[in-house]
């Protein structure tokens, strides 16, 4: 009877393991491919990323944060952008800088480039207004509008590969 319970105990450890490794894939982190250069530099065609999807159950995105959701127009496809301007927020882009609440925001991550005005806009409850890094090659907020907050999948938490540009995206 002990020997039973010395061989059993591996195997109830490593199905432990496997369960937590499943649920976390399922319910917690989600891996994503970068398909395109609209967040470059910051993330680049092909990067993996680790999505945490429960990252807004409990707090609201901020600005800086990047955010992976369903597409509006098509939410069977999924975007990666950066939260510019939330709730309640005044946000307008002039002289390719970005003003929030009539205040000029550093943007140490983005792209340099030339990209066109955007008149001034308030953000509505429930929705964020997000753009890429790479302005000048990004489908964003510019072009279809502010996203509502409930197509948000999760906050991207790391680029996991390739592995020299392994770093954590707070």
């Amino acid at each position: 009877m002990n020997q039973r319970i010395r061989l059993a105990w591996p195997i109830w450890v490593l199905a432990g393991v496997v369960l937590c490794g499943v649920l976390l894939r399922l319910f917690v982190l989600q891996p994503y491919i970068i398909p395109s250069s609209s967040m470059e530099p910051t993330l680049k065609p092909e990067d993996r990323i680790l999505v945490n999807r429960w990252a807004y159950r409990f707090g609201a995105p901020t600005r800086g944060d990047v955010v992976v959701f369903a597409y509006p127009k098509d939410p069977t496809r999924t975007f990666v952008k950066r939260v510019v301007a939330v709730e309640g927020e005044n946000v307008e882009l002039k002289g390719n800088q970005v003003y929030v609440n009539g205040q000029l925001i550093q943007e140490p991550y983005l792209k340099p480039g030339d990209y066109p005005p955007f008149e001034p806009e308030t953000v509505p409850q429930e929705n964020i207004f997000v753009l890429g890094d790479n302005r000048k090659e990004s489908g964003d907020s510019r072009e279809w509008g502010v996203l509502p907050r409930n197509y948000i999948i999760g906050k991207a938490w790391l680029i996991y590969r390739p592995l020299d540009r392994f770093k954590l995206l707070w």
